[in-house]
């Protein structure tokens, strides 16, 4: 009897082997020849698939699908004024008649052409820039911003948790849409996943439009983790635009003890460029609602500015519909671009062979090259392969640090003192490549160099990673970081 039962396991076992195997050949098949994914990636995910045959299925089914994303993501262009507006300033900087105020800002022309060529990114040079590096100051100038909204608020964020920070936001969108004033609040569904449909239905209620990007496909249970929406932004009558790091949870305001102070980068925006974020809040709008926001025109209005702005930004987005990684090649050519110093803030480094050797090449150029990271992990397997990515810095000749004062949540690049990049997308490559960001490049030795003092204060409170504190990690962290690595193409 006992034999009989063994010899049914023994079958069993071999079955599943089997029929195992043929899914990772189809698997395989399907990576290599029907999806035009990295090369390093591709043999990332055979190695999954084949040294872990159970899990690595189910991952390839939450992390892997390509889903055709050229066909789910096809976004109603840009058109109209803003194109006229782009092949207008395309031609004056061929024609070398675009002049920055600062001279020394002239050899960042080519940075500006291509985010306006293959970003559709045109450059406002009447911005006023408030920098928000704590969540408290941020949510107080946000919540006031609102209550003096008049027209229309339009809210986007990937995290929203249903806390005292957004009840506190809620209660004034509210009084708000009983005013009359037009709300509209877009969520990300995998980023959103704690809140219920009674929290949105309750604004719906109270009049506020509601629209979920790239819902669950079986409820809450959400299998595709790629392609979310990461951008956070909000616009006020056209006037006022916040775009940055922070979501919305009491976590951002310090108050979750896990994390401790959250240290993060965020912007709020005054003048031209507003409208640029205006655009591109209404294109994922239009794409999550099924609704043509560019039929209203007084979305695009241009307001009156109440401050006398002199910052040139270019407001740049890019994402999974893009027709290349805009952001990440922005970050390439600042890199390229810098001859005295390279800042860089993010919680998670995992930079690609393109980027990590252009730093490489500046630190061994004598450029000053600067890496923070946070000191604790918010996610342990893109943490230990952002400390194994930082030891290839470090000796490479760049100081690297790791934040101590609680948690780094900072996306920004700052070159020169003249120039500075901050907004959404960390500097990995899920966010070169797999969820929508939007970042805002700004061509200002004032904002620039007051994120930099930013940057160095950090350092007063952070530890400096020199080549014998890494050599001196122990043996578990060097395997950690090793299998990380190894699987830091699909993180």
């Amino acid at each position: 009897m006992l034999d009989m039962i063994g010899n049914g396991i023994n079958v069993t076992f071999w079955w599943l082997m089997e029929h195992l195997l043929i899914v990772n050949i189809f698997l395989s098949v399907l990576i290599i020849f029907f999806q035009r994914k990295n090369p390093t990636t591709v043999w990332a995910w055979l190695l999954v698939l084949y040294c872990i045959p159970i899990l690595g299925f189910v991952l390839y089914l939450i992390l892997g699908q390509n889903f055709h994303k050229e066909r789910m993501f096809k976004m109603k262009e840009i058109e109209g004024e803003v194109k006229y507006a782009i092949r207008r300033q395309e031609e004056s900087i061929y024609r070398k008649q675009l002049r920055l105020k600062d001279p020394e800002l002239e050899r960042f022309g080519s940075l500006i052409l291509y985010n306006l060529n293959e970003a559709e990114a045109v450059l406002t040079d009447n911005n006023d820039i408030q920098i928000y590096t704590d969540g408290k100051e941020k949510f107080r100038s946000l919540i006031y911003e609102i209550e003096h909204a008049r027209n229309y608020i339009h809210i986007q964020y990937y995290i929203i948790k249903n806390d005292e920070l957004w009840q506190q936001i809620e209660e004034v969108l509210i009084r708000k849409a009983k005013q009359g004033v037009e709300i509209r609040v877009l969520f990300d569904s995998m980023g959103c996943r704690t809140m219920h449909n009674r929290d949105w239905a309750r604004l719906e209620k109270a009049g506020i439009a509601v629209a979920e990007f790239f819902p669950a496909l079986l409820g809450k249970l959400q299998l595709r983790v790629n392609y979310r929406n990461h951008r956070k932004i909000v616009i006020i009558d056209g006037r006022i635009g916040f775009v940055g790091g922070f979501n919305v949870g009491r976590e951002y305001l310090g108050k979750d003890p896990k994390f401790g102070y959250w240290r993060d980068t965020h912007l709020c925006i005054e003048g031209a460029a507003v409208t640029s974020l205006a655009v591109r809040f209404v294109l994922d709008w239009n794409y999550a609602a099924k609704e043509n926001l560019f039929l209203e025109d007084r979305i695009f209005e241009i307001p009156d500015y109440l401050r006398n702005g002199r910052e040139p930004v270019q407001i740049i987005s890019s994402g999974p519909d893009s027709k290349s990684q805009v952001i990440r090649n922005n970050y390439l050519r600042l890199i390229h671009l810098a001859k005295e110093r390279v800042y860089i803030q993010s919680p998670y480094f995992i930079p690609d062979d393109d980027i990590l050797e252009a730093l490489k090449i500046a630190a061994k150029s004598g450029i000053d090259v600067r890496i923070m990271v946070p000191c604790k992990p918010d996610h342990p397997f893109v943490y230990w392969a952002t400390y194994s990515w930082l030891g290839d810095m470090v000796e490479a000749g760049a100081r690297c640090y790791t934040y101590d004062n609680g948690f780094l949540h900072s996306k920004c690049m700052c070159v020169d003192g003249l120039v500075s990049c901050v907004g959404t997308a960390n500097m990995d490559i899920r966010s070169f490549s797999l969820n929508f960001e939007v970042n805002a490049t700004i061509y200002s030795a004032r904002v620039t160099e007051r994120l930099e003092d930013a940057f160095r204060n950090d350092i007063l409170k952070s530890t400096l990673v020199t080549r014998k504190r890494y050599k001196q990690r122990t043996l578990l962290i060097r395997i950690k970081e090793q299998v990380c690595r190894l699987l830091s193409p699909l993180l």
